[in-house]
């Protein structure tokens, strides 16, 4: 029986990077909208980019991006698989906790590509004399590490993990107890329109969950020297906008993390059925 396959720990880093070369465009939109402060709308942002600086522009801090996938998601994902041996995750109460750990712990992996990632992303808007120019995700990290210390790697490291932590429990857990419920209906099989289903809903929690923070890291991360005075600084600046500031950007977001939860679900679910091991 299909269902009786387990995913190895590496299986989610590895959907985790398909699905991010598929929905990087959606995420550098994403991320121009967060940073801006005018009222610039998806529409006319597109052929902006476009006749700006072309088609491939879409692609800046792809690199950053998979290098991010590669520690951020491999770390999550493989604590939630290897964790399963130690934590009771049949409640879902259990799968909560084991997600916000492994969240916790992708988050704190993960900053230093994060932050490479969104400052690849928004060299797009800069004055050319500001741009960066990392040439990749590496060269970005070592030219940190080089200029601005090892401590600012981890510069916006506390909101990073706290989404991850929001962002874990909204993907997996929510994953994890939406699809078992499916299977327990007569309905649904261990097939794609279960695993379609089950991602799509997990996807909207998680965009939901994470959004506050999504906004406050990319700020923070985005900050000039002395912008800001910390985090709670960042809050009333955002707060300024109204409650809503704190969602800015929503429906982008849904859009990329709609798509990237689905594909990396769909992903993983595949190399679990194929090539996934059996507990003996």
């Amino acid at each position: 029986m299909s269902s009786e396959k387990h995913a190895r720990w590496y299986f989610g880093g590895i959907a985790s990077v398909g699905a991010a070369c598929v929905t990087h465009p959606l995420d550098l939109l994403k991320v121009t909208l967060q940073t801006q402060q005018g009222d610039l709308s998806v529409l006319r942002l597109v052929p902006k980019i476009m006749q700006e600086q072309g088609a491939l522009a879409f692609y800046n801090g792809l690199s950053a991006s998979i290098l991010r996938q590669m520690t951020y998601s491999t770390t999550r994902f493989g604590a939630y698989e290897v964790g399963k041996e130690f934590v009771n995750t049949d409640t879902f109460a259990g799968k909560i906790a084991l997600a916000g750990l492994s969240g916790m712990i992708g988050g704190i992996f993960g900053t230093p590509a994060d932050m490479i990632n969104v400052r690849m992303q928004n060299d797009v808007k800069l004055a050319p004399e500001l741009r960066r120019n990392y040439r990749s995700g590496v060269d970005g990290i070592v030219k940190v590490y080089q200029t601005e210390g090892f401590k600012k790697l981890f510069s916006g490291g506390s909101t990073a993990t706290a989404r991850g932590v929001f962002m874990t429990i909204g993907q997996i857990a929510f994953y994890d107890q939406i699809k078992s419920s499916l299977l327990a209906t007569p309905y649904f099989q261990d097939n794609l329109v279960t695993h379609f289903t089950a991602s799509l809903m997990a996807g909207a929690i998680a965009t939901t969950l994470t959004q506050p923070m999504d906004v406050l890291k990319t700020r923070s991360m985005n900050a000039k020297p002395g912008e800001y005075k910390g985090l709670w600084d960042i809050v009333l600046h955002t707060a300024k906008l109204g409650p809503l500031g704190f969602f800015k950007g929503y429906v982008p977001a849904f859009v990329r993390l709609g798509p990237q939860t689905i594909l990396t679900f769909m992903f993983l679910e595949q190399l679990r059925l194929n090539f996934g091991y059996e507990k003996h």
